[in-house]
């Protein structure tokens, strides 16, 4: 062994030891009970079973889930098990060593949570679904067991997104988009906010590098500002406080890089237009447990005679906890300055649950509340009512878990006068299901605060609500178009899956009576003749359409069924779409299906989008209608096609969760080679000749071809859109700049889609 090589070694094992002191001496600060020997039990074992690999950034691999279990001991504060789960989670993946080895040197709970996190091999979705979805719904199949399963996977994924750096591109989107669209929902759904928040950063410094360090920097250049705002503000509050006794620690809490970012894309303002990037947290020590919620609004009645309060903008989440046990009194008031600022008011024990989620603390600690535990279970049990329904799409199931993770909540009172928490832009059919799956497929309606309403009303915070049902009422196809929750979509879903299936079996031996008395013989080549022929993409759905007989069998089938090569698809009986069948194919798939020629991509490789690309087989996606200059990616679709999405598109983001496999890191080289349209909204004041001086700068001074332009005017103010053909980004900057030149011109925003309707 060289010396070099020794040296290397040496210092290996020493950085190994420092980071596994450091976890025992975080795991001793803690409450937990003393079981420091299985904890080194299990570092010893995993460090023997890691030994000699290592990661891509070149360090030891055993770095990896030390650092795992460091998160899980320190930011999420969970104990010896967890620990010793969080160290030995890829042992089974990554060695020979097998679950039930890990059962018999640490007991089956350890085991239980080390299976849950090791990645599964065959298919609960079948061959051509998401191995991410697959693994994805392992992993909630065992959180219903142990909710340390998914907390383990967070702090995992935590760890992999701060470590992102050393990945190649493709993976880098793959992750961050995994991440921003199932992980960071789910730290949020079980309160860890603090890592929530890190989650969401992370994801978006690696997808979108330049607009992070810009707003990075916005952040850096007002922060003087802010702190002096900050520090203007709590002053009399503080005066205030002190004459009143109370232990309080005040703070600023700025708004994360990916906050501001989110905000100005959905409202289409610049960073200088967003107007809460400052909030104040007063955070106090209650005299008594038992006046902690009234020290709350003590506080709140004391300042707001100091500032103004917004009269619509109080949140009290202490006397009504979020289903994430998050509390706390958010008032907003009007500094001296003229501008709002929210307040938070918190005592340290809301404060703690509000930084780590009362999950960590789930029957592991001193033991939670009657109240926390049912929020916690009532979210499990809707879990797992979700899995008890099989899924067939990936994709549709990512979206029915992901579905109410995010979701901000009112509250609605039952005709007794229960209260129950409900996600905003809920429906009364959501409200039904959520009491009673029998209720809710069996509503014909509701009373809301004693009205008659249909079952799409949407509901309001406080609505007092009736459901009415009917013995012979069924569930309808259309529901799943106004049902919002996640337990409603799912159970709507497996509902009409159960009767589609006996309709494909009805609909199986039609075709079966049909192909005997044609005398064609049964095979996979004459059935998929009839797919291609009514444009659907499975057996599976042809069988349902039969069965529901929105398709009938007659000439052209016939027709089809004796040539010798498929039809043009000419001639076939027009057929009646169902929401529930086909999935994502039919959605998407209305034109022939024409399989473009198998190519080779090395996914490792950054593609480059040239002029010529675009002549073979790539193609911009619809959705979100990328230019040269957006951050994009590549998707292979299942033409082997590679659709061109921005990163940001919220398709984009359900394939990076779902398929993250056939996700490319891609390059535009149009240079300015390529036209690409682009839409504008526009807004301002109304005034004579405003269409010519638009039309001037865009076509006369910028030389640029308008293709299409809609604009409307109501008292004094004009709106519209404009669809352009530009080069690129730095175009559309340059129009957007000229535009805003005009006096007249309040709003100039690029948007997706193009509308005849402001």
């Amino acid at each position: 062994m060289t010396d070099e090589k020794l040296k290397q070694e040496q210092a290996d094992e020493e950085m190994i030891n420092q980071a596994f002191q450091h976890l025992l001496e975080s795991y001793l600060t803690s409450k937990h009970r003393r079981k420091v020997e299985i904890i080194t039990k299990a570092f010893n074992f995993a460090k023997q079973a890691h030994k000699g690999v290592k990661r891509r950034s070149g360090e030891p691999y055993i770095m990896h889930p030390i650092a795992v279990a460091q998160i899980a001991c320190s930011e999420i504060g969970l104990g010896s098990t967890s620990i010793c789960a969080a160290l030995l989670h890829d042992v089974v993946e990554d060695t020979d060593y097998t679950v039930e080895d890990i059962e018999n040197l640490f007991g089956p709970k350890v085991a239980q949570i080390v299976d849950g996190l090791t990645k599964i091999s065959g298919g609960i979705f079948g061959d051509r679904a998401s191995a991410q979805a697959e693994n994805f719904k392992k992993l909630l199949l065992t959180m219903n067991d142990d909710i340390r399963v998914i907390l383990i996977k967070i702090a995992d994924r935590l760890h992999n997104m701060r470590t992102l750096g050393s990945m190649l591109p493709n993976k880098q989107y793959k992750i961050a988009g995994e991440t921003l669209y199932i992980y960071a929902p789910i730290a949020n759904r079980l309160g860890l906010n603090k890592i929530k928040t890190e989650l969401e950063d992370l994801s978006f410094k690696y997808e979108h590098p330049e607009e992070y360090a810009q707003i990075e920097s916005l952040l850096k250049e007002t922060k003087e500002e802010r702190e002096e705002l900050f520090r203007e503000f709590t002053a009399p509050i503080r005066e205030k406080l002190d004459k009143m006794g109370i232990k309080y620690r005040i703070l600023a809490r700025v708004k994360s890089p990916y906050s501001i970012w989110n905000k100005m894309q959905t409202k289409h303002i610049p960073f200088e237009e967003i107007y809460d990037i400052l909030a104040v947290r007063i955070i106090f020590e209650p005299s008594d447990l038992e006046e902690e919620s009234n020290e709350c609004f003590g506080i709140y009645v004391s300042i707001s005679k100091i500032y103004k309060p917004h009269p619509d903008r109080l949140r009290d989440w202490v006397n009504h906890p979020k289903s994430n046990g998050y509390q706390a009194l958010h008032v907003t008031l009007m500094s001296n300055k003229g501008q709002w600022i929210e307040v938070q008011i918190r005592s340290e024990r809301m404060n703690d649950i509000a930084e780590q989620g009362f999950a960590a603390h789930w029957k592991y600690k001193d033991g939670p509340t009657q109240e926390d535990e049912g929020e916690l279970e009532k979210w499990l049990r809707t879990i797992k009512e979700i899995l008890d329904d099989p899924q067939p799409d990936a994709m549709d199931f990512l979206d029915t878990i992901k579905l109410n993770l995010f979701a901000s909540e009112i509250f609605i009172f039952t005709p007794k006068g229960e209260i129950k928490t409900m996600p905003q832009n809920c429906t009364a059919l959501d409200f039904a299901f959520s009491i009673h799956t029998f209720l809710g497929s069996h509503c014909i309606g509701a009373k809301v605060n004693h009205k008659l309403v249909p079952l799409s009303h949407k509901l309001q915070s406080g609505d007092q609500v009736e459901i009415l049902t009917s013995k012979s009422q069924r569930v309808q196809p259309s529901w799943i178009n106004f049902a919002t929750t996640a337990k409603a979509k799912a159970k709507i879903a497996g509902i009409l899956k159960r009767e589609q299936r006996a309709m494909v079996q009805t609909g199986e031996d039609k075709l079966q009576e049909f192909f005997q008395n044609e005398e064609v013989e049964w095979n996979d080549e004459n059935i998929q003749k009839l797919c291609d022929l009514h444009e659907l993409a499975t057996p599976e759905e042809l069988f349902a359409a039969l069965g529901f007989k929105t398709i009938l069998l007659g000439e052209a089938d016939r027709n089809e069924l004796k040539k010798d090569k498929p039809a043009t698809g000419s001639g076939w009986k027009k057929f009646i779409p169902l929401p529930f069948i086909g999935g994502k194919a039919n959605k998407e798939k209305k034109e022939p299906r024409q399989k473009a020629p198998k190519q080779k991509i090395d996914s490792k490789k950054v593609l480059k989008l040239t002029p010529d690309a675009f002549q073979k087989n790539y193609i911009i996606a619809d959705c979100c209608k990328p230019i040269p200059g957006d951050d994009v990616l590549g998707y292979i679709d299942d033409q082997d096609r590679i659709v061109i999405h921005k990163r940001k598109c919220p398709l984009a983001d359900k394939l990076k969760a779902g398929f993250g496999n056939r996700i490319l890191a891609v390059e535009w080289e149009t240079g300015k080679a390529l036209e690409f349209p682009v839409n504008l909204y526009i807004q301002g004041i109304d005034t004579l000749g405003i269409l010519h001086q638009i039309g001037d700068i865009i076509s006369e001074q910028l030389n640029v071809y308008i293709r299409k332009i809609f604009i409307e005017t109501i008292d004094g103010l004009f709106e519209g859109h404009i669809q352009l053909y530009v080069h690129d980004v730095e175009d559309v900057n340059v129009i957007i700049a000229n535009l805003q030149k005009m006096e007249e011109m309040k709003k100039v925003v690029r948007v997706e889609q193009f509308e005849d309707k402001p």
